[in-house]
């Protein structure tokens, strides 16, 4: 479908990549990933059409569409959402208008001859807007839009109506309406709710063109994408698989470099110290000459410089009392639409509790209600002993000042701290020199959140309410981020998109609808097990007793018999993704271990390579711990692998039991 041949992009001294080739096929699913400001959305630009590469071309058929939905939102005219939706396709739109004068003038004229020919250009009209699937576009909006998280009530609502980040959601509804070959998503889910992002992957796995695509969502990436390009400081790569597959092959690729570069110094060295040795003793002469030209032939083996990534821990705050906060009777309205009515709610000490719901529930109402940010209409929000609050927004010119530096920023909430304490926390946060310097107004949506988050690490705080604050972050800083609050000693209440950060952060979530929170005590994968069971219950009141006329039709039981599946999946899911991601580290690790383990024993073949005795017995010493370290290491893998195994076997077990039961 597509060529990319040799493209390469700079701006000033800056290459962003060189030398760039590969092909998109009809149905491929690609990921672009790479650190923030590596050249992904560069590289969108240049395929769609608006930025020309400095050397290199593009090769596609000419009857190619592509549909690119970039980060930023583009004007929209004065109409409503479902007709601007369905009239996406400017032929479709031209069609339907001229099929609309022409039954018109049908009403209007007598002639009997102009008649036959208004309806022979009807009839040719009508089939090519059959066949441009015109009578059924509004339907297929109507799918869409529902299926990104808009309700029956907007689709007449006027465009101006909406917020940005609603409007972005439109432009995304557009492009799947518009159907073109190949579709260019750069970060498509920043504005859906979990929801809309599970269909939203649903739709790109059926869609019948090729989908690229960039995202800091792991669990959309791994659900979408079968191949991989990430657009690294000396390199792009290509992998074929997952992006979980391609991080662990990545990593035993560097380690395997790194090994292999560090063997080649070694060699390196040795050859110059029997150089240095023997330069002037004419009967080993020859020998150096030797040495000394194959030294020069040898190439050096590049290992790719490590992307710098911000790196903190939070401090551990002061113990609160067991109960945290506590809502009574909260009420709240905004022009008259109710947001909550009578809403209760209590926190305790250690809860790590995820707000979900559709976009509009009142999830950000109630963060905001619990950070004491937003005033409510009636109720108490109480808060327990010894409690102090930190709140990180959605929207961060909420909270800072656009006119102030970023260290006078960070000065703001810690001014009896020093300048240097404070420029090393900020260095921390990839804020270095003269960085500290820039105009809070002119940072990127990325640097934003990381002062924000460098502010929360100044005044240690032991209840953390945070907004989205993974967005703008790229997927190394997510995992950061992750790490730090799955290590955080407080109480935490968070909304995300980001359903890895759910699962490896969250103790209890939160839903937020049609204004009522409702609580779930345990993690993600549980509650979406807790809802799929409680909805096939549901159904279930309404379902015809059987044995009777109405009996379950075998479409429900195949539902049902999909809701058990995704049931077992779930728990499955539960106790192996844990021991999965265990084996997968243990596996890098004993990359490293082993790849070091045999450059030493490579070192020890060779005395005459050795260096002075500090270096002997360093090396000795190290040699010693990885015997040890190799042996534990492995026998904990092949535990692990026994017990991911026998979990795997047990899982296809009920899985054949399962189906044995409908099949019946």
């Amino acid at each position: 479908m597509l060529s990319v041949v040799n493209i390469s992009k700079v701006y000033g001294e800056q290459v962003l990549f060189s030398g760039v080739n590969f092909n998109v096929g009809a149905r491929d699913r690609i990921a672009v990933i790479g650190p923030n400001g590596s050249g992904k959305t560069t590289l969108f630009e240049i395929l769609a059409g608006n930025v020309v590469p400095d050397s290199g071309s593009l090769a596609m058929r000419k009857d190619v569409t592509i549909g690119y939905a970039r980060q930023e939102i583009t004007p929209f005219a004065h109409e409503r959402l479902l007709p601007h939706v369905a009239h996406a396709s400017t032929r479709i739109a031209g069609l339907e208008h001229r099929i609309h004068v022409l039954q018109e003038a049908l009403t209007e004229n007598s002639d009997d001859e102009d008649t036959e020919e208004l309806l022979r250009e009807l009839g040719e009209l009508q089939h090519k807007y059959e066949f441009a699937g015109g009578y059924h576009v509004e339907h297929e909006a109507e799918e869409v839009l529902t299926g990104l998280g808009f309700r029956e009530m907007d689709f007449l609502r006027p465009l101006s109506e909406f917020s940005g980040g609603t409007l972005m959601r439109v432009t995304l509804a557009k492009l799947l309406v518009l159907n073109p070959d190949m579709l260019l998503l750069d970060e498509p889910t920043n504005h859906l709710d979990l929801e809309s992002c599970i269909w939203f992957e649903e739709y790109l796995k059926s869609y019948q063109g090729a989908v690229m695509v960039t995202s800091h969502d792991r669990a959309f990436l791994n659900r979408v994408a079968h191949k991989i390009i990430s657009i690294e400081r000396d390199d792009v790569i290509f992998y074929r698989g997952t992006y979980d597959d391609f991080i662990v092959a990545r990593e035993q690729d560097l380690a395997t470099r790194e090994a292999t570069a560090r063997r080649q110094e070694i060699k390196i060295r040795k050859e110059m110290r029997f150089i240095e040795k023997f330069r002037y003793k004419a009967s080993k002469a020859a020998q150096v000459q030797s040495r000394i030209k194959a030294l020069a032939k040898i190439e050096r083996i590049e290992v790719p410089r490590a992307t710098r990534k911000i790196h903190f821990n939070f401090p551990d705050p002061e113990r609160s009392g067991d109960e945290v906060i506590s809502l009574n009777q909260i009420a709240k309205s905004y022009d008259g639409n109710v947001v909550y009515r009578d809403l209760n709610l209590k926190l305790r000490r250690n809860d790590r509790v995820a707000l979900v719901g559709p976009n509009g529930a009142g999830k950000t109402t109630l963060l905001k209600i619990l950070a004491g940010v937003l005033p409510f209409d009636s109720g108490e929000r109480k808060l327990g002993a010894n409690v102090s609050t930190a709140y990180y927004a959605q929207y961060q010119l909420e909270l800072l000042n656009p006119e102030n530096t970023v260290l006078e920023e960070l000065r703001r909430v810690a001014p009896g701290e020093s300048e240097q304490n404070l420029r090393g926390l900020l260095g921390a946060f990839l804020f270095s020199g003269d960085s500290v310097l820039k105009k809070v107004e002119v940072l990127s949506g990325g640097e934003k959140s990381r002062l924000s988050l460098a502010k929360m690490l100044v005044c240690p705080a032991n209840f953390l309410l945070m907004d989205e604050p993974t967005n703008h972050l790229d997927i190394a800083s997510r995992e950061m981020l992750s790490d730090a609050l799955d290590a955080y000693h407080g109480t935490l209440c968070f909304i995300t998109h980001d359903r890895t950060l759910i699962r490896e952060v969250a103790n209890k979530i939160i839903e937020i609808r049609n204004g009522v929170a409702s609580v779930y005590a345990g993690n993600y994968d549980e509650f979406l097990a807790w809802k799929d069971r409680a909805a096939i219950l549901e159904e279930e009141k309404s379902l015809p007793i059987p044995g009777t006329s109405d009996a379950i039709s075998q479409r429900e039981l195949q539902r049902r018999r999909k809701a058990a599946e995704g049931d077992l999946r779930n728990d499955y899911y539960r106790v192996s993704s844990p021991l999965k991601k265990r084996i997968e580290e243990i596996e890098a690790e004993l990359g490293k271990l082993e790849a070091e383990f045999k450059e030493l024993e490579e070192y020890f073949a060779h005395p005459e390579g050795y260096g002075d005795a500090d270096e002997l017995k360093a090396a000795t010493r190290r040699h010693g711990e990885l015997k040890k370290m190799i042996p534990e290491l492995t026998d904990e893998w092949e535990r692990l692998s026994l017990e991911a195994e026998l979990k795997r076997q047990e899982f296809e077990e009920a899985k054949k039991k399962l189906e044995a039961e409908y099949e019946r």
